[in-house]
């Protein structure tokens, strides 16, 4: 199964920290990062996808899925 998550923050460098240790999970980018910016600052996100040996089913609980896999 293929999973996606959708990282927002604020453009800073924790904000770089967890892309990178996504990446070092073996999270993939996906697509172009976006850019808004809410009156304040800049707000940036980035989708990441990774590949999980789970098979998907109605029933999946996706929330435990990725929580499992963001840390592994």
């Amino acid at each position: 199964m293929k999973l996606y998550r959708y990282l927002t923050g604020p453009d800073d460098s924790e904000f770089c920290a967890r892309v990178t240790k996504a990446l070092n999970l073996g999270w993939e980018l996906y697509g172009s990062p976006t850019m808004t910016f809410n009156g304040e600052r800049v707000i940036v996100g980035q989708v990441i996808c990774k590949e999980v040996d789970e098979d998907y089913q109605e029933d999946t609980d996706i929330s435990a899925v990725l929580k499992k896999a963001a840390n592994t």
